[in-house]
């Protein structure tokens, strides 16, 4: 079964909570990337995106630089762990209505696995799962319409 460390990215952009909100745009426009981890102390603590940003600036009409990240971070920080199934992972999105899941073992930041992550890894995700299917019929765990004989 696929696990998040399977489809996390490892390299993750990160900024401290005190960090003004101009550098973190910068961050994420130097990295190409939409989200950046906030942390504190050097624990992870939050997440601010690129519609946060546009959403704080829009709302507040103050510059970037005036705008203090942790009021923009989104907190507590929604996490998984990268022996947790990805299947677990699309559910806790879904649930959560998010886009972007830090990974973190322990206290320390792992990775974070994105909606583009899992896309990117459809394919193999797909395969996978349609081999489980096909084992589990094999064995007789499925009736003729599919359906688990557990239910």
């Amino acid at each position: 079964m696929a696990r998040v460390r399977d489809v996390m990215t490892e390299d993750v952009v990160t900024a401290e909570n005190t960090t003004a909100l101009e550098t973190v745009a910068e961050r994420l426009l130097k990295n190409d990337v939409g989200s950046v981890i906030i942390t504190n102390d050097g624990s992870p603590y939050g997440i601010v995106t690129e519609t946060d940003i546009i959403l704080a600036t829009y709302r507040s009409g103050r510059s970037l630089e005036a705008i203090p990240t942790r009021a923009v971070a989104s907190h507590p920080l929604v996490t998984v762990e990268p022996e947790q199934s990805v299947r677990l992972v699309v559910k806790r999105m879904q649930d959560e209505r998010i886009k972007k899941l830090a990974v973190v073992d322990g206290l320390e930041m792992a990775g974070i696995v994105t909606t583009q992550d899992l896309i990117d890894h459809y394919g193999e995700l797909t395969r996978e799962l349609k081999t489980i299917r096909e084992d589990r019929h094999r064995r007789g765990g499925f009736d003729e319409d599919g359906a688990s004989d557990d239910n």
